[in-house]
């Protein structure tokens, strides 16, 4: 492979910052661990290891508000756990020539939840929050694909979230990263055993995932969403149409 190895480190800044805004960083973050010529599933986990310690960084980020929702966190992180353990099992069991052939699948699903994502969402009422049984079967769901795979998962755990009643958007976002952190880091386990980190890319990419959660999280008041959300589409398709042409 021609790409610099240094790519994945300064992509995986980028990844930091879209994951504690919205989602969407693997969408940058995977490709590029491909582009140096780590092996799919490898790329995969590698690219879970580091960018869970970005998910640190972006909840970090967002203190006041975890604090604020720690109530409501218990059930949700229960049946994350679950899920991502048993998402990264499946990953490790699956054929890396599988796993190959269904990456542009999962990243055309992921670039449409993602697009689609504010239809999904409904207007906040003025009822107390709270999870309804729906919404914690869905997470569980959503934690087994990040196990898996992940894309994505950020906007489909804030789709969710959406209709559990949080005061803002940020309150939202803040519970979000927190579980982000949960699946990745529970799906790291497994990896590590395994032996299918590429420590070579995770360690640096690590530290400057951790930056970049914690500077997205920190200036997303500030800069209209939109901006990121169109950034991680257009990623998304980009990612999706070089994919399904290998």
């Amino acid at each position: 492979m021609s790409a610099s190895p240094l790519l994945p480190d300064g992509v995986a800044f980028v990844a930091g910052v879209m994951n504690s805004v919205a989602g969407g960083g693997s969408f940058l973050s995977f490709p590029a661990l491909m582009a140096v010529g780590v092996p799919a599933i490898s790329a995969n986990a590698t690219n879970s290891a580091a960018l869970w310690v970005g998910s640190v960084g972006g909840a970090r980020g967002y203190a006041p508000e975890v604090r604020e929702q720690r109530g409501l966190l218990t059930p949700v992180l229960v049946v994350s756990i679950v899920g991502s353990l048993a998402g990264a099992v499946l990953l490790i069991r699956t054929p890396a020539h599988l796993f190959e052939r269904m990456i542009p699948w999962l990243l055309l699903f992921a670039t449409i939840v993602f697009a689609v994502s504010p239809l999904l969402r409904r207007r906040r009422t003025a009822r107390a929050a709270h999870h309804a049984p729906w919404q914690l079967a869905a997470q569980l769901l959503v934690a087994v694909y990040g196990g898996y795979f992940g894309a994505g998962m950020g906007i489909l755990m804030l789709a969710i979230l959406s209709f559990t009643g949080f005061p803002t958007f940020n309150a939202a976002n803040a519970v979000k990263n927190v579980l982000a952190v949960a699946i990745n880091g529970v799906a790291t386990v497994p990896f590590i055993i395994a032996g299918i980190i590429d420590w070579h890319y995770a360690l640096p990419m690590a530290v400057t995932a951790l930056a970049g959660g914690y500077v997205g999280a920190r200036l997303f008041r500030r800069l209209p969403a939109i901006y990121g959300r169109s950034t991680v589409i257009a990623s998304g398709v980009a990612m999706t149409i070089v994919f399904f042409r290998r």
